[in-house]
């Protein structure tokens, strides 16, 4: 609809029609839609942000958050401040109550394109065993994926993903860490100021999940 405040009551009123479609629907229907969402109003997708990080009971539970995610890393790439850092906040609130295998398979890609034959060379064979599993179960096709947030070309998703890591870095098997330490280096020297701001406001929340000896 034309009318902005229409569009904005019916994200507002997300969670209703949610109950109306039942957990399923909402799950193949609703949130695909949310995702193809091309609204260009701040207003309505700050609304949206805001909506998804309380969304979890409305997919069927924590079993089905990683739906939740494709529309809310979409917000993050926005122009608008106060979107990607709502959708930030409501990745976070989403992804701290995400199961770890879930974590690894879906929220830890947003911060990482994760390059699966470098992978191969730095870990052990439980752990290619176990990307193996994921790879022939959910067909996960990383490094086919549009760009995730911290390779982003625009500074708008590297900004988003600098919120992202003290969720991310806790789950992912060691050769990862070292490699999500690597990249928010990277972050902090960005060509773009804002995104090492970004990246100096996140330092500490990212740091204490690292482990002391590579805080040195």
């Amino acid at each position: 609809n034309e009318d902005i405040q229409l569009r904005l009551n019916s994200i507002r009123r997300l969670s209703t029609i949610a109950r109306a479609l039942g957990e399923e629907r909402t799950r193949k229907e609703l949130i695909p839609f949310l995702s193809e969402n091309n609204d260009d109003d701040d207003e309505v997708l700050l609304a949206m942000a805001e909506e998804l990080g309380v969304f979890i009971p409305y997919v069927g539970g924590v079993q089905y958050a990683n739906v939740l995610l494709p529309p809310l890393e979409t917000l993050c790439t926005v122009e608008e401040t106060c979107v990607r850092e709502k959708a930030v906040e409501s990745l976070c609130r989403i992804g701290a109550q995400m199961m770890e295998q879930d974590l690894v398979e879906s929220f830890i890609p947003l911060v990482k394109e994760v390059d699966y034959l470098e992978m191969q060379m730095h870990v052990g064979k439980d752990e290619i065993t176990f990307c193996n599993k994921i790879l022939q179960e959910f067909d996960i096709e990383f490094n086919r994926s549009f760009k995730r947030l911290a390779a982003g070309e625009w500074f708008t998703a590297r900004v988003s993903s600098c919120g992202l890591f003290r969720i991310a870095y806790p789950s992912a098997p060691e050769a990862l860490k070292t490699e999500l330490r690597a990249i928010y280096s990277q972050l902090c020297q960005d060509d773009m100021p804002m995104v090492r701001r970004s990246a100096a406001t996140n330092l500490g929340n990212f740091a204490a999940t690292i482990e002391a000896p590579h805080l040195k």
